[in-house]
């Protein structure tokens, strides 16, 4: 009897020790891909409507980014031969090296865009050693994701909360 009220007592402890993380310990994670333009689509809808898109309003997103994608890489026939071409036709996904322009087409306008380096800093966490030598520029998206840019090219990201890429 004595050992059945020290496992739930130890139950109870580590329950309480897993209520008491606060979400300013969400770990960083850094990456060379980031969100697909789904993601980005259903994290944006998710904070416009407080639900998930239907079928139909997916299927609308799917279409229109098949349409813009296929307009950017025919105004672009290098990159449409290239191997880069899959970033954009197969699953459209953020990926390290894009322009800005391309970083739009896929993931929408940023949230907010700022080159103050204390703020990217605080975003990259660990990772900031590693990313402030290119960094000039961060653009702040749904989902935790912190993109960050040279002049017109994505150099970095990361990535808040999400589990180990």
């Amino acid at each position: 009897m004595r050992a059945r009220y020290l496992l739930v007592l130890v139950g109870l402890l580590s329950l309480a020790g897993c209520a008491t993380s606060s979400s300013s310990d969400k770990e960083v994670q850094r990456a060379t891909e980031g969100p697909t333009a789904k993601e980005m689509f259903n994290s944006r809808f998710l904070a416009a409507y407080n639900r998930l898109p239907t079928y139909d309003e997916t299927a609308a997103f799917q279409s229109d980014i098949e349409e813009r994608v296929s307009a950017y890489l025919a105004k672009h026939p290098d990159l449409s031969t290239s191997p880069r071409a899959s970033q954009f036709t197969f699953q459209p996904r953020v990926s390290v090296g894009m322009s800005k322009e391309e970083v739009v087409l896929l993931a929408g306008l940023p949230y907010q865009v700022t080159p103050d380096e204390a703020q990217m800093e605080l975003a990259a966490q660990q990772f900031w050693p590693a990313v402030k030598a290119r960094a000039k520029e961060m653009w702040i998206y749904p989902g935790g994701w912190q993109f960050y840019f040279d002049e017109d090219q994505l150099v970095d990201l990361t990535v808040l909360g999400k589990p180990p890429l």
